[in-house]
């Protein structure tokens, strides 16, 4: 990263130690913890996905972004396996690194494997967890998301999953293309992307998945969000989700594809602050 590199882009936050990985993370806000924990896009950060969420809910709460061991500026260890088990690792590290004892915990896709494997593994650490467009349930690998996962850098690439992603396409365009694409291309960032879901691809899907018995074990109040649309996890997970999680309820945007956090921005920030509380 050059020094004009992280002078000037919004992407970088500040760096912390956690479990042993320097990990870039945005922080805003007082109050009450939420670890914001995002998706797998390629060239994907902290930043990207949540920008527009971190200035209203840090608005009433402390919020926590990390870029995701092996995403966005967080180091990439040449000797690392990308597996649920250390993303897991990594997030409870980042809560000890910052002294957070408790947290609630909205996550985005694959980030909602990572909530949930929070939420079943380290309940005490918990306390509300918000699950949107959520992997982390037994699905058939979506053309959508074996897309996402397999993609091959290119501007053109880039775009046609940017119209996945959205439903309301005038949100993507060449500019955005051409941003992400370059997010993508930093170096070492393809090379771990790849390493992360390698093909056949239904089965790095299914090693973030947890069973059904599992799932049942999450005590924390859920709230559960999906666009109907979604052309990459489908809306059935939404329902298996609500009905494996005992205290739970669902909210489903129509007109509204994978970009929940984006299309529906503001309704999005302020249906979590509605769920998790306002300090």
């Amino acid at each position: 990263m050059s020094s004009h590199e992280a002078s000037t882009s919004p992407e970088i936050g500040t760096t912390i130690d956690a479990a042993g990985i320097a990990t870039n993370i945005h922080l805003a806000g007082a109050g009450r913890p939420v670890l914001l924990l995002h998706g797998s896009g390629p060239g994907v950060s902290a930043w990207a996905n949540w920008r527009l969420t971190i200035p209203v809910l840090a608005q009433h709460r402390r919020v926590i972004a990390p870029d995701v061991l092996g995403f966005g500026f967080t180091d990439r260890p040449a000797d690392v396996s990308y597996t649920l088990e250390s993303w897991t690792a990594h997030a409870i590290g980042v809560l000890d690194a910052l002294d957070v004892e408790r947290a609630d915990v909205v996550g985005n896709s694959f980030g909602c494997s990572l909530a949930l494997a929070l939420a079943i593994h380290h309940p005490d650490r918990v306390a509300r967890l918000v699950l949107m467009g959520a992997a982390g349930v037994a699905f058939e690998l979506t053309p959508g998301l074996d897309a996402v996962w397999g993609y091959q850098p290119s501007v053109a690439a880039m775009e046609g999953l940017l119209h996945l992603f959205a439903y309301d396409r005038s949100l993507v365009g060449p500019d955005l293309a051409r941003l992400r694409y370059e997010a993508s291309v930093r170096p070492g960032v393809h090379e771990a992307y790849s390493r992360m879901f390698p093909a056949p691809r239904q089965q790095a899907l299914d090693a973030i998945t947890h069973s059904p018995d599992a799932i049942r074990t999450v005590s924390a109040r859920t709230l559960i969000v999906h666009g109907r649309d979604d052309r990459v996890i489908p809306l059935q997970n939404a329902y298996d989700l609500l009905g494996l999680i005992d205290d739970a309820q669902l909210h489903v945007f129509g007109r509204c594809g994978h970009w929940t956090q984006i299309e529906r921005a503001d309704e999005f920030a302020e249906l979590v602050l509605d769920f998790v509380g306002r300090d």
